[in-house]
């Protein structure tokens, strides 16, 4: 890979733009899913299949992604894995049946595993040269790609222009420009695990790694559960009126953003344990209050608080994970990773599962729970080496 002269700050900028990237591409097509679906025809149980063939991608590629990562060097996989994510989320556009829908969605979430762990490792190594915490402003760009995705996807919808033309139009210039940006990377030097024989070629899943994994599960359930349940507690148990409901998780993503950007320098003046302690403590004490009081203004306090304690969380567990080990830094993350989106995809259905027996509020109770539970589990975080 050509580079140019290196300074952390340009690399900062490309690491920045490599998790715009990935939200962009993820909000654009969260936006068109409506389209595809009625393009195709489909019920909600026959999307469901489609959409799960997105997580069953995700987590078999990180199967490969952490390996290959500390194999290749991140700077090495990071633009290949950008541009193949940003290519692959244009073929469910051009779908025509059911079958080819849930390939080429298993393929997309394939992919998107080895931008998602090599992002994130590469984002650790410009943490060190930067000597501070950088992770939860990349986190937040994420965020915010989120965002223009899915502005993109609803200008396009109301153009009344076709998914697969949204999904293009968004995939080849992001293809194009990270061709550009990689020269901005830090220099690709080879793997820390290439220099030392007595390295094993596969990471072991330690106790550590495994409660980092469940950390982060705990944070991406309650990320789901607002995600899915946030307006429909406003709405059912509270009795908002609809557009009134439909701004509560507007009101916890924009409190997310805030606090991943606002992360780094929390995480710098208090470290990253008690940050995550008193992260964990915000976001329990604002959903439980929501949930115990009911009454709607205090619920968008509450879900503000809850998007603001769950903000600096994971990538603070990210960061510790890429640091536990730094000849496996990628298998590290992609371990963690692995057992955390594994909450973003089961949390909504653990809610409404939970809901159905001991109703909504109750149910939403345990993204409280486990928001305590990772204010308790934050002392973990002082160990971030292995031993």
């Amino acid at each position: 890979m050509t580079t140019t002269h290196q300074h952390p700050t340009n690399a900062r900028r490309a690491v920045s733009y490599f998790f715009i990237l990935f939200g962009t591409v993820s909000g654009a097509w969260a936006a068109r899913i409506p389209a595809v679906k009625h393009t195709l025809n489909l019920s909600d149980g026959q999307l469901s299949y489609g959409l799960l063939a997105v997580a069953i991608g995700l987590i078999t590629g990180m199967r490969f992604a952490g390996h290959l990562t500390d194999r290749l060097g991140s700077a090495r996989l990071l633009t290949p894995a950008a541009i193949a994510t940003s290519l692959t989320v244009i073929l469910p556009g051009y779908a025509t049946t059911l079958p080819a829908l849930i390939a080429t969605l298993f393929l997309f979430g394939l992919v998107n595993a080895s931008l998602d762990v090599s992002m994130n490792a590469h984002g650790v190594e410009v943490e060190r040269a930067y000597g501070r915490p950088l992770m939860s402003s990349f986190h937040g760009m994420f965020s915010i790609g989120g965002l223009i995705g899915a502005g993109i996807g609803g200008l396009f919808a109301w153009l009344d222009l076709s998914a697969a033309a949204t999904l293009t139009a968004v995939g080849i210039p992001l293809a194009l420009a990270s061709l550009y940006v990689r020269r901005h990377l830090l220099p690709a030097t080879p793997p820390p695990a290439a220099t030392h024989t007595t390295t094993p070629r596969r990471a072991p899943w330690t106790s550590w790694i495994i409660l980092m994994g469940v950390v982060a599960f705990a944070g991406l359930v309650g990320e789901g559960a607002a995600n899915d349940w946030t307006a429909v507690y406003l709405f059912q148990n509270l009795g908002a009126p609809q557009a009134v409901a439909a701004a509560g998780f507007a009101v916890f993503s924009a409190a997310m953003t805030i606090g991943r950007f606002a992360g780094d320098h929390l995480a710098q003046r208090f470290g990253p344990v008690r940050l995550v302690r008193y992260s964990g403590l915000v976001a329990a004490l604002g959903l439980g209050t929501a949930l115990l009081v009911g009454q709607t203004l205090v619920a968008f306090v509450g879900f503000a608080l809850f998007g603001l304690g769950l903000a600096t969380i994971v990538p603070q567990v990210f960061s510790a994970a890429g640091n536990h080990d730094p000849a496996r830094a990628g298998q590290a993350i992609a371990q963690v990773a692995t057992v955390g989106y594994a909450g973003l995809v089961a949390g909504p259905a653990i809610i409404g599962g939970a809901a159905e027996l001991i109703g909504l509020p109750a149910a939403l109770g345990i993204p409280a729970l486990l928001a305590a539970f990772m204010a308790a589990s934050a002392g973990a975080l002082r160990h971030p080496q292995s031993s």
